[in-house]
């Protein structure tokens, strides 16, 4: 099974108008309210690859009510530690081809509430293939959770895959003594990591970016490129991997979906290319969709079939 751990769950709401009115009313027809957070999307793909997962984190009040409710409704298994702190709402305003964000912090959590998660945590991890562990997290809590989180899984021998800022990733990576099995940073967090200018068809410089002394012993840094695809590091060895174009629809999520793909082709101890190759395909699937975090998987032997893996020498 696939633990999916989600810090900082939201409800997402979007808004999509055809035209927004600073300072004036807005009245929007389109409403879409889905159970959000990076980890939640990773959940929900790996759910809809008929893959077994389980979605956790803190959840708390009518609006860890709703996220409860949605999953509920999806099929996803999930156990969260409750809170009597209220979850928290993401905004995202769709208009004249821009897309305008309202992210609120959510609650605040104390050190006694962060030892009942990590309890709570590694009973789940009795039932643990694969975790994930995506996004940001509540204020009151720091990037050592993480780290203890990774330990914990490391002595169940079970694998890690962590998606979070460079920020937050920069403190975990300074822990020597657990190290995630794989990170996906994009090319931006890359940059801002290694206080870099890598450019996506830089591929010299790509390799010696990943092949930076804060990334000894993770077995996998994959870092998205957008369109242009992806760039690897599996142990000693290097891949670039070329996406195919497709009608994009919404390419939020679609870093969510390659951790998903990802943790799957990992659970089913599928080769490094067939690896590469099923997290690039749920991230383009991704992007073909309407939903955050959704993806067709009638459409993935499709899309997997033109995914092209060229080996770095």
């Amino acid at each position: 099974m696939i633990i999916s751990v989600t810090m900082n769950p939201s409800v997402d709401i979007s808004y999509r108008l055809e035209e927004f009115r600073l300072n004036g009313v807005n009245r929007v027809e389109n409403v879409l309210k889905t159970a959000g957070g990076k980890g939640l999307n990773v959940a929900r793909v790996v759910h809809l690859l008929n893959s077994p997962v389980m979605a956790t984190g803190i959840l708390g009040g009518t609006i860890g009510d709703f996220i409860e409710s949605q999953l509920q409704l999806d099929g996803i298994s999930h156990d969260f530690l409750k809170t009597n702190q209220e979850s928290r709402n993401c905004i995202a305003i769709l208009h004249d081809g821009n897309q305008t964000e309202i992210l609120e912090a959510g609650p605040t959590f104390s050190k006694q509430e962060e030892m009942q998660f990590l309890q709570h945590y590694s009973k789940l991890l009795e039932k643990g293939e694969v975790v994930t562990i995506s996004g940001s997290l509540p204020r009151g809590l720091e990037a050592s959770l993480y780290s203890q989180m990774i330990l914990l899984a490391k002595q169940q021998q079970i694998p890690v895959i962590l998606d979070c800022s460079e920020k937050i990733l920069k403190q975990v990576l300074d822990f020597q003594e657990a190290r995630p099995l794989a990170i996906k940073p994009n090319i931006d967090e890359l940059n801002e990591l290694l206080d870099l200018q890598v450019s996506a068809d830089d591929i010299n410089g790509l390799r010696e970016a990943v092949s930076h002394s804060c990334f000894s012993g993770i077995d996998w840094v994959l870092v998205s490129l957008g369109a242009k695809g992806a760039f690897i590091k599996y142990l000693d060895d290097y891949y670039f991997a070329r996406i195919p174009k497709v009608p994009v629809v919404n390419p939020v999520g679609s870093g969510d979906s390659v951790v998903a793909g990802l943790a799957v082709a990992i659970l089913q101890k599928k080769t490094v290319e067939n690896v590469i190759k099923t997290a690039m395909t749920t991230g383009v699937l991704n992007a073909m969709e309407t939903q955050t975090g959704f993806v067709n998987s009638e459409k993935f032997d499709f899309v997997y079939s033109q995914i092209e893996i060229q080996k770095i020498m």
